[in-house]
């Protein structure tokens, strides 16, 4: 994989990645809108649920271990944390960090675009109000713009990075940054071929060797009622699974106009949720949360192979790319249990992000933007429904992960989020191929989706996949 570009990555108000069901509140939703807009995304702006959010009060009385900071840092009270990917995603991440711990300072800063960091930076200060000027530390020389600007982050003297790019960028980044030892929350998915998940499975190796914190946002393993619920779920609540069926039905993301003076390399970057190189097409940028859950249903084991359909019924125009607009995936299992997944962007179609699980002795249905989490006997009577607290899970994992670098036992679940990540990519190539793909197939692919070269000039456009054409590599 050559070395890559950093990109924005932007988003407004939702989750990572997300299109959101209409009955989430408005102040939550996501146009997928890369540029120039500069409001920030739900990471930052659930702004009832953020605020409400105390830092963890263990926080405050821990001492401070030495191997708890990046690697050939003097110890001190003070986490330097650094951005790379200045979009929505990005800038509600820095917020949570800033949040959640009282000892982060964000020192640096690096996106492709100057516009993207300019406008992260003032809707950050904004959001941190009168604690910015302690909070936020952006010195002008600690601004970097360009395609080496993740490395120049990387080497400002932070403690934290921050992986916030497109998902493309996520394996190099990650590399490069716990190489020079650092702390990493990194963004879902991480990555968008096979070369990038192996990438990514010796970096959490390596980070384990140094004793460094890489978390995976995938953000509902830190929500309270997913927590209790999959709990249960994994403890035999409904038995054993038989079955499972996640799903990911919403909208179509939006698109850029080709603007006169963009070259074919920013006209992709642009509408990057529209390109595989770039998001590994909505199943695995978006809907790979639904399958992250799928698989904690399960335990997280590993499917045998998959199989799958999926095609574009609905998308129109150049800035639609050549991503597919619907999946439906079959994993299959030891003792030939099987699981099935469904996503769609579709206008004018309803909407669904849930989980449906079925084992022996009753059912489990999830919804965390209803929310719904419940549990029922074989005949339909509840058994059991959360309603514990329902903080933002956004908050948790930051809260999460500054606490474990705090106390020098970091987190580290990126091999659980690679794993996750490869079970969205390999049902993407069942759908593209037509084929059965098994795990081994999928881990082994020497498909590399990175362009020749990396800069503002003219790229290929990839042809959209025929299913019994379209050839496993």
């Amino acid at each position: 994989m050559p070395d890559p570009t950093l990109n924005s990555s932007a988003r407004v108000p939702a989750p990572a990645g997300e299109v959101v069901p209409p009955h989430r509140p408005i102040a939550q939703r996501h146009d997928a809108s890369a540029f120039p807009n500069p409001d920030l995304d739900r990471r930052a702006f659930i702004r009832s649920a953020a605020a409400a959010v105390a830092v963890p009060s263990l926080l405050a009385g821990l001492a401070i271990p030495n191997r708890a900071f990046a690697a050939g840092r003097v110890r001190s009270d003070t986490l330097k944390v650094g951005l790379i990917g200045c979009g929505g995603r990005g800038t509600g991440a820095a917020v949570q960090a800033l949040r959640a711990d009282p000892g982060t300072v964000l020192t640096s800063m690096g996106d492709l675009f100057a516009d993207r960091l300019e406008s992260s930076l003032k809707g950050i200060t904004e959001e941190l109000a009168e604690s910015a000027p302690a909070r936020v530390q952006v010195a002008p020389e600690h601004k970097f713009v360009g395609f080496d600007a993740y490395q120049k982050v990387i080497d400002s003297g932070v403690d934290v990075v921050l992986l916030c790019t497109v998902p493309h960028f996520r394996p190099i980044h990650l590399k490069a940054a716990i190489e020079a030892g650092k702390h990493v929350f990194a963004e879902k998915p991480l990555a968008v071929d096979a070369p990038g998940i192996r990438s990514v499975l010796a970096s959490a190796h390596l980070a384990k060797q140094k004793n460094l914190a890489l978390q995976v946002g995938f953000c509902w393993r830190y929500a309270e009622a997913e927590k209790a619920t999959f709990e249960r779920i994994n403890q035999g609540a409904v038995g054993d699974i038989v079955t499972v069926h996640s799903t990911y039905h919403t909208g179509t993301l939006s698109a850029r106009p080709r603007q006169p003076q963009w070259s074919e390399m920013e006209f992709q970057l642009r509408n990057w949720w529209h390109f595989a190189w770039v998001s590994g097409d909505h199943i695995v940028e978006q809907a790979v949360h639904s399958i992250d859950r799928l698989a904690w249903a399960l335990g997280d084991r590993l499917p045998l192979r998959c199989n799958a359909l999926g095609g574009r019924a609905a998308r129109t125009g150049e800035e639609s790319g050549h991503a597919f607009d619907h999946f439906a995936v079959v994993y299959e299992y030891e003792g030939g249990r099987r699981c099935f997944h469904t996503c769609r962007q579709i206008d004018g179609c309803p909407s669904d992000n849930t989980d449906y699980i079925y084992g022996t002795k009753g059912s489990c249905t999830v919804n965390g933007w209803t929310p719904l989490h419940t549990i029922k006997d074989l005949a339909g009577k509840e058994l059991w429904k959360y309603e514990g607290p329902k903080r933002d899970m956004y908050q948790n994992e930051h809260d999460a992960l500054f606490a474990s670098i705090r106390a020098g036992t970091p987190i580290n679940d990126c091999e659980r989020g690679a794993n996750s990540t490869l079970m969205a990519i390999m049902g993407r190539m069942a759908a593209y191929t037509g084929q059965t793909i098994t795990w081994e197939q999928a881990m082994n692919s020497q498909e590399d989706l990175s362009p020749a070269r990396y800069e503002f000039s003219d790229l290929p456009k990839p042809p959209v996949a025929v299913p019994g054409k379209t050839k496993f590599v």
